[in-house]
């Protein structure tokens, strides 16, 4: 159900994780949020950078804004994205190096690069009983950030099939992995609808991987077909918000994690299969190749599209006029009451600075503003864009 994006033109929101202001450097590891927030320093410290970071968002222009993930560690390559739910659901225990007979295909790289790095130094636990959920208080986590938000709060949260990637059996509980991916969807569905009950009207579930399982494997194969199932269980009773599907190429320290990035064996997945109102997909990093795709049913999509306007991995800031330009580019392919405009991923997880994350965003937002323009709608505006609210206003030269 579209909720919050129903009536928008093109409207303009961040994937997920944000930079962290520099003085909040506390972390959970595990414990709970309630548990922390206890204590009047990490209370005071989380609500403050939840301020900050939907300030910047809003300060950029954004009509939804989101968490910036900051629940999530402040650890190596953002391995928290994955680690946080399976820190708290109960039959995961420990913390280990994934052994080589189980490392996915698609996450092995040569010694000497920064993939072999990360993917070597995370650590995973183990699968020691039945998986079952524990509260993530995903609830509290989206009140906090939709208090200081005047937009709607869109909440994103790893999808069970990519934390499924890690995992090591080491239980009689289970005989393969599908099980495991099956029971976390469950458990991400209790907390979906949790997060659903306390009033969040926008979820985001964060890469399915559909688009890696096809193109390795097929769109027809069991795999495929097993994960298509998996997802649409993990979002089942979701009806009545409007739910995001997020896909990209990979994020860890702003790497892409695999060579073979198209979208084309999953585009009917993403379209039909899945359970969504949003699909979003990485394109900027991409030099927009395979937006065709969407030419096909120009007008008539059964989801909305989110193209990423912006790449989350170069820090080189795209202008206004660069976003406009690619949005041009986008229409051409898909109607404006379809089209919404994000990056192509998130900023944080040891990304770029707050700085750069901010003027990307605000890119975004004025390069709305120029398209919306020439359809004739009314711009929105961008508080970062206003000359009488620049930071230092540049005196003119006096009088000689």
């Amino acid at each position: 159900m579209l909720t919050v994006t129903k009536d928008l033109m093109l409207p303009a929101t961040v994937t997920g994780s944000w930079p962290r202001p520099r003085w909040f450097q506390d972390s959970m590891w595990g414990k709970p949020l309630d548990s922390c927030m206890m204590d009047p320093r990490y209370r005071e410290g989380f609500t403050d950078a939840m301020s900050v970071v939907v300030n910047d968002q809003a300060r950029a222009g954004l009509d939804l804004v989101n968490h910036g993930d900051l629940h999530c560690d402040n650890d190596m390559a953002g391995r928290s994205w994955h680690h946080y739910p399976l820190q708290r659901w109960k039959g995961l225990e420990g913390d280990y190096l994934q052994s080589d007979e189980t490392r996915s295909p698609w996450l092995r790289y040569a010694p000497g690069t920064l993939l072999n790095e990360i993917y070597t130094g995370w650590r995973w636990p183990r699968v020691t009983d039945k998986v079952e959920h524990y509260p993530l208080d995903y609830p509290k986590i989206w009140r906090i950030a939709q208090q200081r938000a005047q937009a709607p709060v869109k909440f994103g949260t790893c999808c069970s099939q990519v934390m499924g990637l890690f995992l090591d059996l080491y239980t009689d509980k289970y005989t393969d992995h599908r099980q495991v991916i099956w029971d976390m969807a469950e458990a991400m569905n209790k907390e979906l609808l949790a997060l659903r009950d306390a009033g969040c009207k926008c979820i985001q579930i964060e890469e399915p991987t559909l688009h890696f399982w096809a193109n390795t494997y097929g769109a027809e194969s069991e795999e495929v077909k097993f994960m298509v199932e998996a997802f649409n269980r993990e979002v089942e009773g979701l009806d009545d918000v409007e739910l995001w599907i997020h896909t990209c190429w990979g994020n860890p320290n702003m790497q892409r994690v695999i060579d073979n990035d198209s979208y084309k064996a999953s585009f009917e997945l993403y379209m039909h299969a899945m359970k969504g109102d949003v699909w979003t997909v990485e394109m900027s990093d991409r030099n927009f190749r395979e937006i065709e795709l969407f030419g096909s049913m120009k007008g008539r999509l059964p989801k909305k599209v989110a193209v990423g306007v912006v790449s989350h991995r170069s820090l080189q800031v795209e202008t206004p006029d660069i976003v406009a330009d690619r949005v041009r580019g986008a229409l051409k392919h898909i109607d404006p009451e379809q089209l919404i405009l994000s990056t192509d991923c998130g900023f944080g997880r040891a990304g770029c600075n707050r700085d750069i994350a901010m003027f990307k965003t605000a890119s975004i937002a004025q390069g709305r503003d120029i398209v919306l323009n020439e359809l004739g709608v009314e711009a929105r505006g961008s508080r970062a864009a206003e000359p009488a609210l620049q930071t230092d206003i540049v005196p003119k030269t006096p009088d000689r």
